[in-house]
């Protein structure tokens, strides 16, 4: 019997106070406030069952990637970044955190590490016109990023990655993004490391069955069960790809307007009621039956699970951290139903 393992994908709240804005100069700089937040905020994460968390993104999707893969004095061609430049800087400020771990433990950091897909950096920098020696690089440097964040630190156990692509199976796709996203995906697969890639629609997912390099098709089911209908058990098997499947629901607006309308408040106002719509939408025993249900679908070709997509929009490192409690809460559950 496989273990399915519990990740998150990402983005957390800030601290109350803290402004996006203020945090992404402090990151930049490397300040002692930064640094005390960022393993603050993975010691929530650990402290919340995750078993593989994600390094805390408080950083934009876009500019951490695309700007420094834009900055010509930090690449060897355009686009092209150079292998020391391609830094996870919120990665790499939790490896003081993961020395102690590992002092404590005996054990290297396990660690998920997200980077934004080409055809998501591609897009939003040239829209849908290819230029296949630039789409080329920039996939490169998504490479380079990947190849630094598991090799730069001896402290670090990186055990799957993850291209995020929000766009694709909402906008066109280019034949090229195949190659793309191979190519972003090289070092890791050859390094034996589990790459995911994180879709907000499953529309496209027997195209990235064909893409070589990546092995696990991560869907957001919690919020769009049906979605698990569109994935056809056999042809996962055929192309020996495996699941990320969403047991808890991060749509946070679309759930306040239910549990506003249902209890006649503002969920916003109150951070006790948003403890009661996790309890009441995010329950374990939910978890559970969402995990239930697509385990029934799919079987042992589910490899991981978690909640659906980040939590930065949940404005409460506390409630955010109570969701993440309710999903380890709820596939240990699943795992005493499996035994």
């Amino acid at each position: 019997m496989k273990t399915i393992l519990f990740d998150d994908i990402g983005s957390f709240p800030l601290p109350d106070g803290m402004k996006k804005a203020k945090m992404e100069r402090l990151i930049a700089k490397r300040k002692s406030e930064a640094v005390t937040i960022i393993e603050d905020t993975m010691q929530l994460k650990l402290n919340s069952g995750v078993e593989i968390a994600n390094y805390p993104q408080f950083l934009s999707m876009i500019d951490q990637f695309l700007k420094p893969i834009m900055d010509s004095k930090r690449c060897e061609e355009p686009f092209l970044i150079r292998e020391d430049e391609a830094r996870i800087e919120e990665l790499e400020i939790l490896e003081p955190f993961a020395s102690n771990y590992m002092d404590k433990t005996g054990e290297r950091l396990k660690v998920r590490v997200c980077v934004t897909g080409p055809a998501e950096l591609y897009r939003f920098k040239f829209g849908d016109r290819i230029y296949e020696d630039l789409l080329e690089n920039l996939s490169r440097s998504i490479d380079r990023f990947i190849k630094r964040a598991v090799e730069f630190s001896p402290y670090f156990d990186v055990r799957t990655v993850s291209l995020d692509e929000p766009s694709l199976g909402i906008v066109p796709f280019a034949d090229e993004m195949v190659d793309a996203l191979n190519t972003a995906a090289e070092y890791a697969n050859r390094a034996g490391i589990d790459v995911q890639i994180h879709l907000h629609t499953p529309i496209l997912y027997d195209t990235i069955c064909k893409v070589d390099n990546i092995n696990i098709i991560g869907i957001e089911s919690a919020a769009n069960p049906e979605y698990l209908k569109l994935i056809d058990p056999d042809l996962l098997k055929r192309y020996g790809k495996f699941l990320r499947v969403g047991v808890a629901r991060t749509d946070l607006f679309r759930m306040g307007a239910e549990f506003n309308e249902a209890h006649d408040t503002n969920v916003f106002q109150d951070e006790r009621d948003l403890e009661k719509l996790v309890d009441d939408l995010i329950s374990p025993q939910i978890v559970f039956e969402n995990l239930k249900n697509a385990y029934e679908i799919f079987g042992d070709l589910i490899k991981y699970a978690g909640p659906d997509c980040g939590l930065g929009s949940w404005k409460s490192q506390r409630i955010a951290s109570k969701l993440l409690g309710n999903v380890r809460r709820g596939m240990e559950e699943f795992d005493l139903y499996r035994t």
